[in-house]
């Protein structure tokens, strides 16, 4: 186990991001040597023991884009020595190859039009071309001639300083110490070394060699295979010569999900392709939960209509999301006909509550708070939260089983939340844990336990959890208005789909202590403008509302006309008396409709709703 806590260092120090560096490839020797060769963790020490100076170099030129380099372009004036000299003891100690042997597109890279003009101005011009090609053109004319890599002194004779280019030597080393700390090669190293860590507070949690996601070296060697895979997709190559390169089922359940993204992807550029077969077979063996739907409407596109039906009706009875459900069941009412069964019986969608107010345009403001406005009394305040304020008390509530250190979960101690948070298993390697966390519900502890972690863990990062929009008087009224029994069923369906369920709630809260029935203590309020509807998302949310009695409406805003603008309405005293303006209705959803952006009054309420949504990437 790692004793000591490692602190990040300050952007007052302009060597920051090699502390930090420092702190990346500590943090790897120690915590995962045994997955280490004695090679690797030779040279990991050989980092730490160079100079400050070639250090700092080398971690600048890591953390850039290639591994190719000009050496008269590394300029960093906080050098402790000029580069010049930083780059001669690099080269000396191995870790950097000062005479790489470059391509033409190496070359055309690193180099400006003004600079290779005339290196090629004669032979250009004995092939009859101008010497005032454009960089692209000339590239495409000099590519058959000139396909040979070559020193750049052959390049370039007589170059000059621009003649020096070097070359990274250990870049594999640490694309794999990347991997291991952040459990990913999604992220850079800026992701790291470039951010002041130290304005954000990160829960403790302990490190153990059984809490690892990676207990072989062989699993790091798959996770490196399959981001090759990914690589070669992203550049274009043909889906049918990556398939075969994909590694097989592995025990690992971190790997398996992450197999299973790659397996997803794979089968949607074959589909693109024109490799339907390959795209069937390729989400046949992926364990995601799109790849399923992926390949039922592309059996139906195909026309397999008998195989698709008997693939539908068996994932039918699977536990399904909302979202899997809704989409399956536009499926089974597609192929009914098709195969000469009955129709599905349609779901029994509950009417929404709605309403219309028609208000005076504000000079500023957006319409959520014009509504805020309208509809919030002294005795009803109204309160802009979305997706913030729910996900808060579930975070709150659940804030020591989301930090369980199980392995794949956490990577370094600077997790926002655990790295396996929107995995399909996520829920399931927890489920006792979230059980004993939701009898809290049933006895009443549960308001106590919220507020106190709400003071003990003030500011330190949790996914669910933005404080800026929160204090402690907003928590202690909706712990008092919002029921247990309807926290429980939000905060399980939530648990349902992660991703898709952390949005989606309601822009507006109205909360009513004095109430005489909890359920009429309070109500969630989806606005929308003019010209706005409900995404599909927002209406499962709203459809769960009404099945759970859940106090819940979309109120469509309307805007007075100029001329017509005059005294403010009544305001709406409590849930259940609306304003004297608004028109009431019972209505199934309206069509959804492309959302546009919502951005909250404060600042801060946005900087929420961003953030929670972001997180879910």
């Amino acid at each position: 186990m790692i004793k000591h806590r490692p602190v990040p260092a300050s952007l007052d120090d302009p060597l920051y991001y090699l502390e930090n560096m420092d702190i990346l490839v500590a943090w790897v020797a120690n915590h995962h040597a045994d997955l280490l060769t004695e090679q690797e963790r030779n040279r990991l020490a050989a980092f730490s023991g160079l100079a400050t100076g070639p250090r700092a170099l080398l971690t600048r030129m890591v953390m850039r884009t290639g591994e190719l380099f000009r050496a008269d372009k590394l300029r960093y004036p906080e050098l402790p020595v000029p580069e010049s000299e930083a780059l001669r003891m690099l080269i000396q100690a191995g870790w950097l190859d000062p005479a790489p042997e470059l391509c033409l597109d190496d070359l055309f890279r690193l180099f400006t039009l003004a600079e290779l003009r005339p290196v090629f101005a004669d032979w250009l011009q004995q092939q009859g071309h101008p010497k005032t090609l454009g960089k692209a053109r000339m590239r495409e004319l000099l590519a058959e001639p000139f396909n040979a890599p070559r020193a750049l002194g052959a390049w370039l004779p007589g170059g000059g300083e621009a003649s020096t280019v070097v070359q990274l030597q250990d870049m594999a080393l640490f694309d794999r110490i990347r991997l291991m700390f952040f459990g990913n090669l999604r992220q850079s190293w800026t992701d790291f070394v470039l951010v002041e860590l130290g304005v954000q507070q990160f829960e403790s949690v302990p490190f153990t060699p059984e809490s690892r996601a990676f207990q072989h070296r062989s699993e790091v060697d798959c996770y490196l295979q399959m981001h090759q895979c990914r690589e070669r997709l992203d550049t274009g190559e043909p889906a049918v010569d990556v398939w075969p390169d994909v590694p097989g089922p592995v025990d690992n359940p971190w790997l398996t999900s992450r197999r299973d993204r790659l397996l997803l992807e794979l089968g949607r550029q074959a589909e693109r392709q024109g490799e339907r077969e390959l795209a069937l077979e390729v989400w046949e063996n992926s364990g995601h939960r799109e790849a399923r739907l992926k390949q039922l409407r592309l059996l139906e596109r195909m026309k397999c209509f008998q195989e698709a039906w008997g693939i539908a009706c068996q994932w039918r009875t699977s536990d399904l999301s909302d979202a899997e459900a809704q989409g399956l069941a536009r499926l089974l009412k597609r192929l009914a006909p098709k195969v000469g069964a009955d129709q599905p019986e349609p779901v029994d969608n509950p009417p929404l509550q709605e309403f219309t107010l028609t208000l005076p345009k504000p000079d500023t403001g957006k319409v959520e708070w014009a509504a805020l406005q309208h509809l919030a009394t002294d005795d009803a305040p109204v309160f802009y939260v979305e997706n913030t304020l729910i996900n808060a008390l579930f975070g709150l509530l659940c804030w020591p089983v989301l930090f369980l250190p199980l392995p794949g979960a956490f990577f370094h101690p600077f997790h926002i939340g655990p790295a396996d948070l929107t995995r399909e298993d996520f829920v399931a390697r927890r489920q006792q844990a979230f059980e004993q966390r939701f009898r809290l519900l049933d006895t009443g502890a549960y308001r106590r336990e919220i507020l106190d972690t709400f003071k003990n863990k003030q500011g330190i990062a949790n996914p669910f959890v933005f404080w800026p929009v929160l204090d402690e008087a907003l928590l202690e009224l909706a712990l008092h208005c919002i029921p247990s029994g309807h926290l429980e069923a939000l905060f399980r369906r939530l648990l349902n789909n992660i991703k898709e369920h952390r949005s989606g709630f309601p822009d507006l809260i109205r909360l009513v202590p004095e109430a005489d029935q909890p359920e009429q203590r309070y109500e969630m309020i989806e606005v929308k403008g003019p010209g706005d509807r409900l995404q599909d998302h927002q209406v499962r949310w709203l459809q769960f509302f009404a099945r759970q009695g859940i106090p819940a409406s979309v109120c469509y805003v309307r805007w007075q006309d100029d001329e017509a603008r005059g005294g403010k309405s009544p305001f709406a005293p409590c849930v259940s008396s609306p304003p004297a303006t608004a028109t009431w209705t019972s209505a199934t959803p309206r069509r959804p409709a492309a959302k546009r952006a919502l951005p909250a009054t404060r600042r801060s309420r946005l900087n929420a709703v961003t953030a929670i949504k972001a997180s879910t990437h």
